[in-house]
C-alpha cells in the first residue's frame, strides 16, 4: 500500500477506483468496500484509492465537543486497510476551510482534479461537500458530466444488523466485545506504551504491565477481559484490567517475564469476563485474580 500525505502529494497516471471516508474500525462493511474496489480495479487496470481525512472531522467541527472516541488510531487504521489490500491511502488534513468546500467544487477540484477519479464506490449513507449537502442525486447528475461511473454499496450486514462504527462503538461501550469483534472482523485492540504503575501486582505474584493509549482512542467498558498479544514475533495470551474509575489499563501476561517498560505493545481483546470490583485487600484480590485465570485459561484452552 502507497500512503499519501496529502492529496497535492498523489499524482496517478492510471485509472483511480476511488471510496472516500473516515473509515473508523475498518469493519467488515469497510473491508467490503475495499475489496469491492480492488475487483473494479482488476477488471479495469486501475489501483484503489481511499481518501480519508485527519484529524476526524468531528473533532475540527465542534472542538468544544471531543466526546467523540474512535476505534482506530491513525496507526492501526492504516495497517488493517493495508491487511486488507488497499493500494493507495490518501490523507487530506481535515480544517474548518476545507470543510466549507461545496460539494460541485468537491467532485471538480477533488475528485475529478485531483483523484483523477474513473469509478466512484461510495457506501449507502454517503454525504459529502459542505453541510453534507452532497448526496447520492447529486453525485448521479455530476459523474454524467465529468464522466466517471457511480456505484453505491448498500449496508453490509451481520446476524441482520447492519454494520457501523457507530454501533461498534456503542458495543464497546457496553463491554459486549465479542459482538464488536464480528462486526469488526477482528479482535479490537489497544494499541499503546507500557509505562510504569504502582507495581502492586508483583507483590501477589501477579504483576502487570501499565499500558498508556492516545486520548483519541475508545476504552471499552471497564472490567476483566481475556487477550492476546503479541512480542517480539512470539504470542502470548493473559488478562486486562479496565479500571472503573480511571480507564486505568493493566495486563498480567501469562508465562512472561520480561521487562517491556517503554516498549509499545498491541493488545487484542478477545472475550469479557466480568466488572470491575473493588477489594478491601490484597489478599481478596489475590484469590479473584486466581479465579480469573483460571476462566481465562478455560476459555483459551491452555493450561
Amino acid at each position: 500500500m502507497r500512503s499519501y500525505n496529502s492529496l497535492e502529494d498523489f499524482t496517478p497516471d492510471f485509472k483511480t477506483i476511488v471510496t472516500i471516508g473516515t473509515f473508523d474500525g475498518v469493519h467488515i462493511g469497510h473491508k467490503y468496500i475495499i475489496e469491492h474496489l480492488n475487483k473494479i480495479a482488476k477488471r479495469e487496470h486501475g489501483e484503489s484509492v481511499l481518501l480519508t481525512f485527519f484529524p476526524h472531522p468531528r473533532h475540527v467541527l465542534y472542538e468544544d465537543d471531543q466526546a467523540l472516541k474512535l476505534l482506530n488510531t491513525f496507526d492501526e487504521k492504516k495497517e488493517s486497510l493495508k491487511d486488507v489490500g488497499l493500494q493507495n491511502f490518501v490523507v487530506q488534513n481535515f480544517t474548518k476551510e476545507f470543510s466549507r468546500i461545496k460539494y460541485v467544487n468537491f467532485v471538480r477540484d477533488v475528485l475529478v482534479e485531483k483523484l483523477n477519479v474513473d469509478h466512484l464506490v461510495i457506501g449507502y449513507d454517503h454525504h459529502f461537500g459542505r453541510n453534507r449537502e452532497g448526496s447520492i442525486k447529486e453525485l448521479q447528475e455530476l459523474s454524467s458530466l465529468y464522466n466517471f461511473t457511480l456505484e453505491q454499496i448498500p449496508p453490509q450486514k451481520k446476524n441482520d444488523v447492519s454494520v457501523s462504527s457507530t454501533k461498534i462503538r456503542k458495543l464497546l461501550q457496553e463491554g459486549n466485545i465479542e459482538n464488536a469483534n464480528k462486526y469488526l472482523g477482528y479482535e479490537y485492540m489497544l494499541t499503546g506504551n507500557v509505562v510504569h504503575g504502582n507495581k502492586m501486582g508483583r507483590t501477589i505474584n501477579y504483576p502487570t504491565a501499565n499500558l498508556e493509549v492516545e486520548d483519541c482512542k475508545l476504552i471499552p467498558k471497564a472490567g476483566v477481559y481475556v487477550v492476546k498479544l503479541n512480542f517480539m514475533t512470539t504470542n502470548f495470551f493473559g488478562m486486562l484490567n479496565i479500571g472503573v474509575k480511571t480507564n486505568k489499563m493493566e495486563v498480567h501476561i501469562f508465562n512472561f517475564s520480561k521487562e517491556i517498560y517503554n516498549k509499545k505493545i498491541k493488545i487484542k481483546l478477545i472475550s469479557r469476563l466480568r466488572d470491575g470490583i473493588d477489594f478491601n485487600n490484597s489478599k481478596d484480590l489475590k484469590k479473584q485474580l486466581q479465579q480469573d485465570e483460571k476462566k481465562c485459561k478455560s476459555i483459551l484452552g491452555i493450561s
